[in-house]
């Protein structure tokens, strides 16, 4: 990549309108969570199983995914307590390499953190997906959101038992799982020492009605179970970390030491922003 001629983002503002401006201004200024997908996921020929919408328990939105790969690391980061806003495919990255070439990528995936920085990710179905352009375009990527204080991963697939029991949880994701007043409160009371799950629900009332609430206290993070073993009738369950309408950014902003520095809340992109660019004409 040619360090002078830097980095520039494309994306569409509230009206769908495409806007290209220099990145390390987008990236400060642009609620990239709130936009649309810059492109439309591609659908393949032959696979059974293309873009669709999943509703985040985060943002109580839907979000473009355009694989299953997607799907699986959605729920990771819908779940994680420290992701405030996600979205598919917002932004396009231009970059001229060393022979003065445009080139660019549109990373599957953005999750933004409760200290303001970001994530930028693609959702490989596996290792070698993409190939060598992909990891070359990786690395440029990483590059890039390093210069604003972001993070790039390529999130590989997740183990097949973990997988299962997260989009297992996912299912009781919705509020709406909470239960009648006083449910969850006794159920985390009767999980307050570790033991088997069928046993805290027993002394609870009907597994009918009290089976949706523990799992929704799961997801949420209220009370916590291995997940790298199926989820089972014994498995042992317990205190979580979180606490009910507790704020994942109480007592400071976590997550800063592995996501990098902090930044200003980005304004939401508008008519406003600057079109055209040093890479426009290419």
């Amino acid at each position: 990549m040619d360090g002078r001629a830097g980095f520039e983002a494309v994306f569409l503002d509230p009206f769908g309108q495409a806007v290209q401006q220099r990145w390390a201004d987008a990236a400060l200024t642009v609620a990239f969570e709130d936009l649309d997908p810059v492109s439309a996921f591609p659908v393949p020929p032959g696979r059974r199983w293309g873009p669709g919408l999943w509703w985040s328990a985060t943002t109580g939105a839907h979000v473009v995914a355009g694989s299953n790969a997607m799907r699986a690391q959605l729920t990771v980061l819908d779940r994680d307590p420290l992701v405030t806003g996600l979205a598919g495919r917002p932004v396009r990255l231009l970059w001229r390499d060393q022979r003065g070439q445009v080139r660019s990528w549109v990373p599957q995936l953005f999750a933004r953190y409760t200290d303001g920085t970001a994530l930028l990710a693609d959702c490989p179905s596996h290792a070698e997906a993409g190939r060598e352009r992909a990891l070359q375009a990786g690395a440029v990527v990483a590059a890039a959101c390093e210069e604003v204080g972001w993070r790039y991963r390529r999130l590989l697939p997740l183990e097949s038992v973990l997988a299962g029991n997260l989009k297992w949880l996912a299912g009781y994701r919705h509020p709406r799982n909470h239960g009648r007043p006083g449910l969850m409160e006794a159920v985390l009371a009767a999980f307050a020492q570790p033991r088997p799950l069928i046993e805290g629900v027993a002394a609870v009332g009907n597994p009918v009605e009290v089976m949706p609430v523990l799992f929704h206290a799961l997801w949420r993070g209220y009370l916590r179970a291995p997940l790298d073993v199926a989820l089972h009738e014994r498995v042992q369950v317990g205190p979580g970390a979180r606490v009910p309408g507790r704020s994942a950014a109480v007592g400071g902003t976590p997550g800063q030491d592995h996501r990098g520095r902090g930044s200003k809340a980005p304004q939401r992109a508008g008519r406003s922003a600057r079109r055209g660019s040093a890479l426009a004409a290419a």
